[in-house]
């Protein structure tokens, strides 16, 4: 590949080829960069826009734009065949990209700034994310968007003993199937982690911590690599007016502090509320009095009350709501509280409430999910709902947003390692997860009620899981530029911690170890120390959350709901599928009509699930497939109706569809002139099976009643007889 005024800079990582190229290409961007690791490359461009939005934020956004002919593949519904709205994944990892670049990049700024991620090849061994992470970083440091990266992620996966940074896909592919493993990826600085994932198969703290110094150690190396290149190509960063304001208001604004801090810290959550909205307005009050524009005074207030609770929270060890750094709010958990539901929870945490719901259904009820990088099918759920009355506000109701997508995700990912498998527990199993009021760390609500319910819906979880949000206290959370090395780590964030804190790092497991770990911060990022102290208060939390959980309910429910489908499990013989499927779906349409069933899935290997709303006729269903797939061998004893006589022979329904034939002279050990003497229409009779090729089955009813000598010896007498006075029936005989 040669492009126009073409720049490219290679070097080896993890054994394999990582370049960079820098061109004319999407040269009206700021900046835009083509990145590739092994033979998986992505496009990124970073705009800033010209400017300042009138708005009270800064306008970031983070579009990942996965395309099909990256892998080879031509997706799409059948009418549109191109891509539509953006995949789970691709939003996951759009989020992964926003959360890391984000708190380098000042808050003031007003500038809109779009980040395009675009993936232009796929070798399916390598992970889009590392790449895409890498380049973007690059784009924005060569830019002159003003930006304090440059930043890394590295993926570190650690499984018998060996943790391996970049993994391929290959090396991953059920990794985490072992206990103990966990897949995370790390990104930071080079002086600090600023965003984690994690997926952990009741993975140690102590493994986190030494997966967390291997990935700051390669952080540093590919943050080192950038800084060659931006050295050698980095643009001027533009000097772009941040938010001023004025000077005046800032000063009635911070006279009015004692008033915001004696209303945080006055003891009382209603009596708080309503002690700051006589201090807010009898501020605005005075801003109007002296003619002052209020415009921005929102700002200025959030600094003043995010200096107040950094201050107490640091100083003092002082919390909002009068908790100690490490306690949990009231818990309070209920299980079965809607009868037709297969599982139903509540659970709340303070003011942060989840109602779960769990539903199980036929293994033909999984998600198939078709993406650029994946086409699974995905037999257990969890979707996250967050309305907006759940913060007492109004709001559009409609398709998930990035966040309810990014929260489920994550719950998702903390229960998956404990769902029985399919040949254990042969559901596809849906949790949503409701929530009803919100006030601090939703989704790790979610993952608890999201245990409790599954328990209820009776799905054999290995273990009940928890989670837990911790937070942090810095000083640069006051003033990025201030040096102190104190923090203090706080146990179950609420609101005003979630908004004025520096750090969301959120954990949950069981109590033998960690299943999913994920943290943001607003700070450049967090040190080793900090790390450490909020696993080791994590741990600490969750082993009591697990406590009020399996109070409530110490193990999954030993039957399922009545409403639940009923599912029978068998295998037949894969080269019997199409017997039981028949021309277009005749035969299994036909058994489901028949028996009144919900569904019959088939798998490639031969399993097949039964499933239905009656016991009594799933269980029928199950036997019919049986017999229908009965594979007979000589000496086999059947019994069935005789449906059908004929001058040389009956035959004999076996079920399923298959019949079998007793010739006149296998049906007793005496000569049987005509088979009407010795059998009739619907009689039941047994027989051995004889012969059976190419799907015929011949039956001897006499095989079960060996002739005695004196029979013997009548029957070879009767035999000459015969053989000399009915000549054509012997020929007919002998045939």
């Amino acid at each position: 590949m040669q492009l126009p005024n073409e720049q490219k800079f290679t070097t080896t990582y993890e054994g394999r080829e990582l370049s960079f190229i820098v061109s004319d290409a999407a040269g009206q961007a700021n900046a835009s960069v083509i990145g590739t690791y092994g033979e998986t490359s992505v496009l990124v461009t970073a705009v800033m826009g010209k400017e300042d939005r009138d708005v009270d934020f800064f306008p970031l956004t983070v579009d990942y734009e996965e395309r099909f002919y990256a892998a080879g593949k031509v997706l799409g519904s059948r009418f549109v065949r191109r891509e539509g709205r953006p995949s789970d994944f691709a939003i996951l990892s759009g989020r992964l990209i926003d959360r890391t670049i984000r708190p380098l990049f000042d808050q003031r700024l007003r500038r809109e700034v779009q980040v395009v991620v675009t993936i232009l090849s796929y070798d399916e061994e390598n992970d889009p994310d590392f790449i895409a992470l890498l380049t973007t970083s690059l784009a924005l440091s060569i830019s002159d968007i003003p930006w304090d990266g440059p930043v890394a992620g590295v993926r570190v996966l650690k499984n018998n003993g060996d943790r391996i940074l970049n993994p391929t896909n290959s090396q991953a592919e059920d990794a985490l199937e072992k206990d103990g493993a966990l897949d995370a990826f790390f990104a930071g600085t080079k002086n600090r982690v600023n965003m984690i994932e994690m997926a952990g198969n009741e993975a140690q703290e102590d493994e986190a911590h030494k997966v967390f110094d291997a990935a700051t150690e390669g952080i540093t190396t590919l943050i080192a690599e950038q800084e060659k290149i931006i050295k050698k190509i980095g643009k001027t960063k533009a000097d772009v007016t941040l938010v001023q304001l004025d000077p005046k208001m800032e000063e009635e604004v911070k006279a009015f502090a004692p008033k915001f801090e004696k209303a945080l810290f006055c003891g009382d959550a209603q009596k708080s509320e309503a002690m700051m909205e006589e201090a807010k307005n009898e501020l605005f009050e005075r801003l109007e009095a002296a003619e002052i524009d209020t415009k921005g005074v929102g700002l200025i207030m959030d600094d003043v009350i995010n200096e107040i609770v950094h201050r107490h929270g640091i100083e003092k060890e002082e919390r909002v709501d009068g908790r100690s750094m490490d306690t949990i709010r009231d818990i309070y958990c209920e299980t079965g509280l809607f009868k037709r539901l297969h599982g139903s929870a509540y659970f709340s945490r303070g003011k942060t409430q989840s109602l779960a719901v769990t539903t199980l259904a036929p293994p033909g009820s999984e998600q198939l999910v078709e993406t650029m990088e994946h086409t699974i099918k995905r037999r257990f759920m969890l979707h996250y709902n967050f309305p907006p009355y759940s913060t007492g506000e109004t709001g559009r109701m409609g398709s998930p947003k990035r966040r309810e997508i990014g929260h489920g995700a994550l719950a998702a990912k903390a229960l998956r390692p404990v769902i029985p498998s399919q040949n254990e527990f042969p559901y596809t199993v849906r949790v949503v997860s409701e929530i009803l009021s919100s006030n601090g760390s939703s989704s790790m609500a979610s993952v608890c009620t999201g245990t409790l319910s599954l328990m209820d819906a009776g799905v054999p979880i290995k273990k009940p899981v928890a989670g837990i949000a911790m937070g942090l206290m810095t000083w640069q959370g006051v003033d990025r530029k201030r040096t102190e090395d104190d923090f203090k780590i706080l146990t179950d964030i609420q609101g005003p911690e979630d908004h004025y804190g520096d750090m969301d790092f959120k954990v949950a497991g069981t109590v033998d170890g960690i299943t999913a770990i994920q943290m943001d911060v607003k700070i450049e990022g967090i040190t080793k120390d900090i790390f450490t102290a909020a696993l080791k208060g994590a741990k600490k939390a969750r082993m009591q959350l697990l406590e009020k959980i399996t109070a409530e309910l110490s193990s999954p429910r030993k039957n399922i709901s009545p409403f639940a489908p009923m599912i029978i499990t068998m295998s037949i013989n894969p080269d019997q599928i199409g017997e039981v499927i028949g021309s277009g779906g005749k035969v299994i349409n036909g058994i489901i009509e028949r028996f009144g069933l919900d569904t019959i899935d088939i798998e490639e290997d031969g399993s097949v699930f039964i499933a239905g709303s009656d016991r009594k006729n799933v269980e029928s269903a199950a036997e019919y497939v049986k017999e229908l797939t009965r594979e007979y061998h000589v000496g086999d004893v059947v019994e069935g109706p005789v449906i059908k006589l004929m001058e040389f022979g009956a035959i004999v329904d076996l079920g399923g569809g298959k019949d079998g034939m007793v010739h006149v002279s296998e049906v007793n050990n005496d000569y049987v002139r005509d088979i009407k003497d010795v059998l009739k229409i619907g009689e039941v009779v047994r027989a051995k099976v004889v012969r059976a090729e190419n799907g015929r089955i011949a039956l001897s009813m006499k095989a079960l009643n060996p002739a005695t000598p004196s029979d013997k010896n009548k029957h070879d007498r009767r035999d000459v007889t015969t053989h000399k006075g009915h000549e054509p029936q012997h020929k007919h005989h002998d045939k």
